[in-house]
């Protein structure tokens, strides 16, 4: 992120006479010890005849004598100066072990040095109590002692702007609680002096810009771009040396302060000092800061200007998508972290944790409120892998796509946490008033129980002198469900089920129908487990009934035509219901329940909630009826209530949201967007909720390094029905897109996460698997072309399916996925869509939304003009040119000059934010007339071999290796090359005079577990610009993958001011390599040709 900004400061006096002036020092520049790197500084004075001499005074600030040599009506002082704003991390420093505790003593030495400093006035009544009054806790470090001052006198004196000359005593500050900076500034100084520390008094510039983003926390900050004159304290710390303290914000001196004059007293800091003759003065004063050049970053990443051109070409596109009657829909599943805790399991690698479950609640009531207002919020079941002991949760909003409500009342929605703790005697009387509500008979629902026999068999095999409440299990989800059932006991009801049904017939239309099932003995027992209750129903139990005879739920399909919604009064009113009773039982018969309805609808308390679980049903409008009903029954009783269970079949009258955990994240499935401008409201929309959710969607790493959230932002098209799609009515679009992508690179790397290669998530069809091309080309010849014959969608998905897969044979976890186009397994994959992997979780809406509208624009330009290319054998390219922002860059410009020429509105700078983003600058370092640019770049990781673990094998991927991209401005000749730790680097021309660009691969640290585990790291980068006439590195940096100091971060950034300060930090623009170098002709690798692989050198 860079911010440059210029600062206009005008002093001016005005006499009402010629008055002769004495030697005038004006301390109005930014003081030797200044962090804020100013790029450039002037000041002008007025009158114009006057002799001006820079010093520097016994403190090393540097002063202006001006002379004035003739008499004068005005004397102004205007300076400007350029700042460049970088985040600084005012904590970046260590301190000396002698001084890490509070009380302590300075060395002689420094003691001696520090005298002015150290000296205080005499301290009042007031000031004394004050002091004394400072609690120390024995626990905090010197540092935290003296931020907690800091901290404390923000609270305790008042800020206000006093235009009086001077500065208030101690006594006077503390005894008005009110101040201007300088007064809270000198009684700072005055504090830390009385507690022996050194301190001094620091005037200078402050500089506030108006953040991109409003805290959640706290104040915002200025409205406003502002800067004034301001003043601090420093104390110096042995080890740190002098450390700024604003007393007046109560923060540490960051970028925002630029220091004019450090000095033990305020009257060496004074602005401006000197004398005149007697005349009325009149004082005029005049600030501003402007900005003057800004860089795209995370939170503004285009000037509203620029998201206007974007915005109008989305809604340009979209007139070429209705022209061409393309009907696409556009969806995603972008993912979200929490913004509080980047370090909990739960938000870095596992699936569900302690937390996601109420941060996702949250968002979805919240994009319930924006999106859905009528609609139903799901609570089920996810998904379930191999390895996680209990399937995940999955959240879910349905709302009716014509407006209509699917449920009214959101307060009868329980909370996750409710006030009033649900009970089964609850779950008996909502039964009670659903089975009214059905019109089905009241003895309807049966109660159901845990399996007693089970869990005695459980009791009896804890040790002899432990209780079941005292399990010391290992499992502690099995711990835990022990301790639940023994302490509601075994003869309570768990939860009560009615089994019901839809069914069909010509002559009675769609109605429900339950059974009154027999049950052995006289409970109905339920298979043990954490399950909601209808999914451990003991189905197996009942009567055997031929399979053309068994009451199926045969979903619909997709494809099939849909009669819009009747409204919900309508649909409740068309429902009939049948009882019908058990046949009675044969003698001696172990038969469990009879009947033929098999699916049922359940009631019980859980985790202090009221838990409704759905049957599955096929058709939707079967599923709003009971919904609606369920409602009813809600209001009826008073009783909120969770829907589990199954949710509504797949329907386009139904829009849907989900919210899901997946490893290190939040998935959101959002609904399908017809238009630009429906996109632009998801969009903006669901990044806004997420943020007032508490819920991220960026990270940071330990070094700083600042990336997505890990889970990706996949993008999926399809159309509003199946039938709709246009990769069914059209799979030449289907084949112009694999095949466009497969030319151009930087579809696959630009939006990208970390992980790339052949065994990430998201890899090209090209990656790992190169012979896969030729097959690739055959099937593409299987496409016809629009006009040249049709094929069915089946036969689509089995030409790519097969192809479009990782190098395991995933068919999901490929670039282009293909899972739920048209597959023939069930009508759940028969839904005409197609999924972009490769694209990560952008860290703002806009920038999400520029990848779209380039989606958007691809299906214009290949529904137009099929793409017909043939694929192009990358090889090591791939993993060599493709792995440099520079190629990149130039394989996008590419992509937006062909939709240039096919009439559509692109402009390459507006994905310059992506591409600061995924490819950060480092530095760059200059000399004669060479500029030598670093870069973040990309690495593929390998993943290595199986090893033994705990309860089986694992395989470790190897991110030790990383690479960074050399880019040269201004060679001519071979006078200058360019060396990396001592080798030449293989700069390739770039085509531009003067320009070329070289990649530098490299070991950042050792794992445990590695490819060539014999290799040390490489760290830290040299690289030198060496002048070959001389013999000698005339201009150099140094990159080092850790802090330079040797600080140690154990935990990661907490936002990205100070992920920004961690990667400032780890570069230094100097460091060349000392004394003569001769550096060898660059080794250029014939398959790695624009690499230096610093491996090959050990």
């Amino acid at each position: 992120m860079t911010i440059h900004v210029a600062l206009k400061h005008k002093t001016t006096y005005r006499y009402d006479r010629l008055t002769s002036m004495g030697p005038q020092i004006i301390r109005l520049r930014p003081a030797p010890h200044c962090r804020t790197p100013i790029l450039s500084y002037s000041i002008e004075l007025t009158p114009k005849t006057h002799f001006l001499n820079w010093q520097q005074d016994p403190f090393g600030n540097f002063l202006a004598r001006v002379v004035l040599p003739e008499a004068t009506e005005e004397f102004s002082v205007t300076i400007d100066l350029v700042a460049d704003m970088a985040v600084i991390n005012p904590f970046d420093f260590f301190v000396e072990e002698s001084a890490k505790e509070w009380p302590f003593t300075y060395d002689a030495q420094t003691k001696k040095e520090l005298a002015p400093y150290l000296e205080p006035d005499a301290a009042g009544p007031l000031l004394d109590q004050y002091v004394k009054g400072i609690v120390h806790d024995p626990k905090d470090t010197t540092l935290d002692f003296i931020v907690g001052i800091n901290r404390q006198m923000q609270k305790d004196i008042g800020y206000t702007i006093r235009m009086e000359p001077g500065v208030q005593t101690p006594e006077q500050t503390l005894a008005r609680a009110i101040g201007s900076c300088r007064d809270t500034g000198w009684l700072m100084v005055q504090v830390l002096r009385h507690l022996g520390l050194a301190a001094r008094f620091v005037s200078g510039y402050l500089i506030q810009l108006k953040p991109d983003v409003k805290s959640l926390d706290g104040p915002s900050g200025t409205e406003h771009d502002f800067t004034d004159l301001h003043a601090w304290c420093e104390v110096y710390l042995p080890g740190a040396g002098w450390i700024g303290l604003d007393p007046t914000s109560g923060l540490l001196a960051g970028e925002g302060h630029i220091p004019l004059a450090a000095t033990p007293h305020p009257v060496s800091a004074a602005p401006i000092t000197g004398a005149h003759s007697k005349a009325e003065v009149t004082f005029e004063f005049e600030m501003g800061v402007t900005r003057i050049r800004e860089s795209p970053r995370s939170t503004r990443p285009y000037p509203e200007e620029t998201w206007q051109q974007i915005d109008e070409a989305g809604r340009r596109v979209d007139e070429r998508l209705k022209k061409n009657d393309v009907r696409l829909t556009m969806g995603g599943e972008p993912t979200f972290v929490a913004a509080d805790d980047m370090e909990g399991a739960e938000w870095n690698t596992a699936a569900v944790g302690p937390n996601k479950r109420r941060y996702s609640e949250d968002l979805i009531r919240r994009l319930q409120q924006r999106f859905g207002k009528g609609g139903m919020l799901h609570f089920g079941q996810g998904k379930w892998y191999p390895g996680e002991q209990l399937p995940r949760w999955a959240f879910a909003l349905y709302w009716r796509a014509d407006g209509q409500p699917l449920w009214e009342d959101a307060g009868l929605v329980a909370s996750v946490t409710p006030s009033k703790p649900a009970t089964i005697a609850d779950a008996e009387r909502f039964m009670t008033g659903l089975c009214q509500q059905l019109d089905l008979p009241a003895h309807s629902g049966i109660p159901a129980y845990e399996d007693a026999a089970h869990f005695m068999l459980v009791e009896q095999k804890l040790p002899m002198n432990i209780e079941p409440k005292d399990n010391k299990l290992e499992d502690a989800a099995e711990r835990a469900r022990i301790i639940r059932v023994f302490d509601r006991g075994l003869m309570q009801p768990a939860s009560y089920v009615l089994p019901v049904q839809v069914w069909h017939t010509h002559d009675r239309g769609r109605r429900w129908v339950t059974e009154r099932w027999a049950i052995r003995r006289d409970k109905l027992f339920l298979i043990p487990g954490d399950s909601p209750a209808g999914f451990r129903l003991p189905l197996a139990s009942t009567d055997y009934i031929p399979a053309v005879n068994y009451p199926h739920v045969t979903p619909r399909d997709p494809f099939s035509p849909n009669a819009p919604l009747p409204e919900r009064r309508v649909i409740m009113q068309r429902r009939r219901t049948v009882a019908l009773e058990a046949p009675p039982l044969p003698p001696d018969t172990p038969v469990e329940v009879s009947g033929s309805v098999r699916t049922a609808m359940t009631v019980e308390p859980r985790d202090g909630v009221l838990c409704v679980f759905m049957p599955p049903l096929p058709d939707a409008e079967d599923y709003a009826a009971m919904i609606a009903a369920i409602e009813e029954t809600a209001k009826g009783t008073g009783l909120p209530v969770h829907i589990e269970g199954y949710p509504p079949p797949f329907d386009p009258r139904f829009n849907v949201i989900k919210v899901t955990p997946d490893p290190g994240v939040i998935e959101v499935n959002i609904q399908p967007a017809e238009t630009w401008d429906e996109a632009v409201d998801i969009t903006t929309g669901l990044y806004e909720d997420a943020y007032f959710s508490r819920l991220s969607t960026e990270k940071f790493m330990l070094d700083g390094r600042h990336t997505g959230t890990g889970g990706g932002n996949h993008i999926v098209l399809g159309g509003r029905t199946p039938a709709d799609s246009p990769f069914i009515r059209r799979p030449d679009l289907l084949a112009s897109l694999v095949t466009y992508w497969q030319n151009h690179p930087s579809l696959s790397y630009m939006f990208s996460g970390l992980f790339i290669g052949p065994t990430s998530q998201a890899p090209r069809v090209d990656e790992g698997r190169h012979e896969s091309l030729y097959e690739l080309e055959i099937a593409l010849t299987q496409v016809p072309d629009p006009g040249m014959g049709s094929i069915p969608p089946w036969l689509v998905d089995r030409l790519f399916r097969n192809l479009l897969v990782d190098v395991t044979g995933n068919t999901h976890r490929a670039e282009i996925c293909i899972d739920k186009l048209y597959s023939p397994d069930g009508p759940t994959g028969r839904l005409g869509l197609v999924e972009f992997r490769s694209f990560e979780m952008p860290p703002h809406a806009r920038m999400s939304l520029a990848q779209q509208l380039l989606l958007r624009a691809l299906i214009v330009m290949f529904w137009e003009k099929p793409y017909r290319t043939r694929l192009v054998r990358w090889g090591t390219t791939l993993h060599d040119r493709f792995m440099l922002p520079h190629y990149l860059w130039s394989d996008l410009a590419g992509i937006v000059d062909d939709l240039k020429a096919a009439g559509l509105p692109c402009e390459l700078e507006w994905f310059r934010p992506h591409f600061e983003f995924r490819f950060p600058l480092y530095g760059k370092v200059a000399a004669r007339d060479l500029e030598v640019e670093m870069r973040q770049a990309l690495e593929p990781w390998h993943v290595l071999g199986e090893e033994g673990v705990i309860g089986g094998t694992a395989r470790y991927v190897d991110s030790s290796l990383e690479r960074i991209e050399l880019k040269v401005k201004g060679q001519s000749g071979d006078r200058f090359v360019v060396t990396c730790n001592g080798r030449t680097v293989p700069l390739t021309p770039t085509g531009v005079p003067g320009e070329a660009v070289a990649g530098v691969r490299y070991r950042a640290w050792w794992p445990p577990s590695a490819l060539h585990p014999t290799i040390p790291p490489h760290v830290p980068l040299t690289v030198d610009v060496v002048d070959t006439w001389t013999g000698r590195s005339i201009a150099g940096c140094r990159y080092h993958v850790a802090h330079p100091g040797g600080r140690n971060f154990e935990v990661f950034p907490v936002n990205g001011n100070e992920a920004e300060g961690r990667r400032l930090a780890r570069f230094d623009p100097h460091g060349h390599t000392a004394g003569p170098m001769r550096p060898a002709r660059a080794v250029v690798n014939p398959d790695y040709p624009l690499t230096l692989d610093l491996r090959r050198f050990d």
